[in-house]
């Protein structure tokens, strides 16, 4: 197919898009340069007062309340949320298949549940969800971000729409995703650039970034993405959200399409977007309790439990001990990422817990090792789905005018790779067991910490960056094993709002001795002006398999910030 073809093909598939947005859910648009966009969905008129009140309703339990006890209909809400998202897709380009009829006549479908049998469908009843282009759903499009997949009716649902239905939710629309996937920010050829909305000219991360916009203005009340080396949790800090990284198999992957499938060394995972730690707790809960191993043959066979959920392993949620990860030995944060951890290291000790240094242990190794393992087929599989079209396969995510000046020739990952090439199969054997090698000795080094603790047992969480920035300029994000470093390991991991930048908080810090060349890239980008106002989140880390804990402790440290801001009325 000609570049003209493919062209076409992209222009054709987002013009049927465009159709799709109802005429009258269109508004009056701010000026391109209008880089905040928060508040428009409030003040654009569209929704009414009752939507507002809604839509503006954070907390997934509350949301999850209402609609059990009837208080809302399951169709006010999902029409309330997808006007809402219809304002954001117009805002910052959120979204890739909208399927507003469909939608609306399967939250009447819960409504009539109710009615008939008084009781709901199950846990997530009535609840609008929205969910990363990757999740099939039967007679709908899975583009996920290729030219070439568009016109891919999916013949069936993912596990995971299949498990959604069964809990009573009402998945309503679909996410955008950089093409491949392997990207920490989102742009493709079909739909284009989704943009952050509290600042557009910055990028929302990726490769959940159309989540991570949709969310962030309220478009919808969860979002569902996914995560191989960061993203679920770089738009989620990216955004003010909270978002899980659960553990390899904790939650049904099965029957969602992806890139390089048949990688099963670092395995992407789904997990939670949403605007409240609630919202995180209620969605891995249903999804577990019910039994998705019955439909995935990999979902782990581990059912919810309230005595990890109670800390049982960590002093019952008592006196815990935190260890904070100032920097990853590859990358330095940038002044807000400084402050938020020192922020929270302030709020954890005027509550009682014991807070230390955490002594990074073979990071470069694991770095490489796990860039090694997703390089192995040089391209071969993102290569061969751009070839369906002709689409060339996209080198960078830098806007073709006006992006942003950044001093980086070629990032870290790559330069650790090496010469790129076709590995055999017994190398990439090799790098599979060096990968157990460095999980075994990191689960060690994690262990041997019980002797700095006071508690008696090994540090609790890790507490890190998500990645050495807040959001950052499209074309920007160029580093991400911050976030990837749980993946290889497979940890669990948290990420939750702490504070915002503040230029005048947050001045330029003194050059330090660079660990390479991209720190010094990132160094060299920050710009307190530019970065003023936005979202700056953290990460809690546990161990694999341990969702419930890594929940409750984050609860934990977000009630404690909250009650710490408040009460010494710390400047967010």
């Amino acid at each position: 197919m000609s570049a003209q073809d493919w062209k076409a093909l992209c222009a054709a598939r987002k013009q049927r898009q465009l159709e799709q947005l109802p005429k009258e859910w269109a508004i009056t648009l701010p000026p391109a340069d209008q880089r905040n966009v928060l508040e428009i969905p409030r003040s654009c008129g569209l929704l009414t007062a009752r939507e507002l009140e809604i839509t503006d309703t954070v907390n997934v339990d509350v949301l999850l309340d209402k609609l059990r006890t009837g208080q809302w209909s399951s169709v006010e809400v999902t029409t309330a949320f997808y006007k809402r998202a219809i304002v954001a897709q117009q805002l910052t380009n959120c979204l890739t298949e909208i399927f507003i009829e469909r939608a609306l006549a399967r939250a009447k479908e819960v409504d009539d549940y109710l009615k008939t049998f008084g009781q709901p469908i199950g846990p997530l009843h009535g609840l609008p969800i929205s969910l990363k282009d990757q999740f099939c759903i039967k007679g709908l499009e899975t583009i996920m971000g290729y030219a070439g997949w568009i016109g891919k009716v999916a013949e069936r649902d993912s596990v995971l729409v299949e498990v959604l239905y069964e809990c009573g939710a009402v998945p309503f629309v679909r996410t955008n995703v950089p093409q491949t996937l392997m990207w920490g920010e989102t742009y493709n050829h079909v739909f284009g650039r989704t943009t952050n909305p509290f600042n557009r000219y910055m990028t929302p991360g990726g490769s959940s970034g159309g989540e991570g916009a949709l969310v962030a203005l309220h478009g919808s009340p969860l979002g569902v993405g996914t995560d191989i080396g960061g993203s679920v949790r770089i738009p989620s800090a990216f955004c003010g959200l909270y978002g899980l990284r659960p553990s390899y198999e904790r939650l049904p992957y099965c029957n969602a399409v992806n890139s390089q499938i048949g990688q099963e060394s670092v395995l992407s995972v789904l997990g939670p977007m949403t605007n409240s730690i609630e919202g995180v707790k209620a969605f891995t809960k249903a999804i577990i309790d019910a039994k998705p191993w019955r439909k995935d043959p990999l979902s782990v066979r581990k059912e919810w439990s309230d005595r990890e959920y109670a800390l049982g392993d960590h002093g019952n949620g008592g006196t815990m001990c935190f260890a904070i990860m100032w920097d990853n030995s590859v990358i330095k944060p940038h002044p807000p990422i400084v402050r938020a951890m020192e922020i929270t290291k302030k709020a954890l000790e005027a509550a009682g817990h014991t807070v230390i240094d955490w002594e990074n242990h073979r990071h470069l190794e694991i770095y490489t090792n796990g860039e090694s393992i997703f390089a192995a087929d040089d391209a071969t599989d993102l290569l061969h789905d751009c070839e369906l079209s002709g689409e060339p396969l996209i080198q960078t995510m830098s806007p073709d005018t006006d992006a942003h000046e950044y001093a980086l020739d070629e990032p870290m990952a790559r330069t650790i790779v090496g010469e790129r090439r076709h590995l055999s199969a017994y190398e990439l054997w090799q790098l599979h067991r060096e990968k157990r090698e460095l999980r075994k000795s990191h689960l060690d080094h994690w262990e041997a910490t019980a002797s700095k603790t006071g508690t008696g047992r090994p540090v609790d969480a890790i507490i890190s960056p998500v990645a050495g920035y807040a959001a950052c300029p499209h074309g920007c994000n160029s580093d991400c094993f911050y976030t990837a470093f749980c993946n290889f390991l497979d940890y669990a991991a948290l990420v939750f709002p702490v504070t915002f930048a503040d230029k005048e908080l947050d001045g330029v810090a003194l050059p330090h001795a660079f660990y390479n060349h991209e720190d010094e890239a990132v160094y060299k980008l920050y710009d307190p002006e530019l970065w003023h106002g936005l979202p700056v989140g953290l990460q809690l880390i546990g161990r694999t398999q341990e969702e419930e804990g890594v929940i409750a402790m984050t609860e934990i440290v977000d009630k404690t910030l909250k009650a710490f801001k408040q009460a010494n009325d710390v400047r967010v």
